[in-house]
């Protein structure tokens, strides 16, 4: 595997596509993470994001041949079949399920000497930041999760999303505004910027 560790994602991709099964393992290993963080963003419900995560290495493992390095990146690549995957079952299943309050994501958190209330403190900020984007229309919540909490650039999110970057720029400034209206007191954009990305690993 150790082998592969030097290899562009879309040199995994072509190893892949030749054949390679560990190549697929690696590109898995390497991806896997970010798009269940993002359809676990995106939905609320870790076992559709874990349905999607695996839908879409079977996209890449059948379709991997569609995959065009000028479009831009491959995790924007399987970022955008993730977005497709999630929209379709929630749009067909008609829910949105509120992340459950998990102490095993809890346990994951880094609190740095903190003591128990300042914990519990952070605990509540991320769930209320959670639901709080679960909450937001479906474009805003787009445009927030791929590029405060993904960190993709204006680009890769429009090129995701199938728009104008100069509309990324304007659904993620309007999501961020919803964001601030629901998260009081947050008082301005940067507030509600840095308390989406103090939430980001947390997924």
């Amino acid at each position: 595997m150790k082998a592969h560790d030097h290899l562009s994602d879309s040199e995994l991709l072509q190893s892949m596509l030749a054949g390679d099964e560990e190549a697929l393992i690696a590109l898995h290993q390497r991806r896997q993470k970010g798009i269940y963080q993002f359809a676990l963003q995106m939905c609320g419900s870790p076992a559709l994001a874990e349905d999607v995560t695996q839908e879409v290495f079977m996209v890449l493992i059948r379709e991997g041949k569609t995959f065009d390095a000028t479009r831009g990146s491959l995790t924007a690549f399987l970022i955008g079949v993730a977005r497709n995957h999630v929209l379709r079952r929630l749009r067909r299943e008609r829910f949105y399920v509120a992340i459950a309050d998990d102490s095993a994501t809890v346990d994951q958190v880094s609190t740095r000497q903190a003591g128990p209330l300042d914990d519990l403190s952070r605990t509540e900020m991320i769930e209320s930041v959670r639901k709080s984007v679960l909450a937001l229309p479906e474009r805003y919540r787009e445009a927030v999760v791929l590029c405060d909490l993904q960190e993709l650039s204006y680009a890769e999110a429009a090129a995701i999303l199938g728009c104008a970057v100069g509309t990324v720029r304007s659904r993620l400034h309007r999501g961020r505004a919803l964001l601030i209206e629901k998260l009081r007191p947050a008082s301005d954009e940067e507030t509600a910027t840095a308390v989406t990305k103090s939430a980001r690993c947390f997924a």
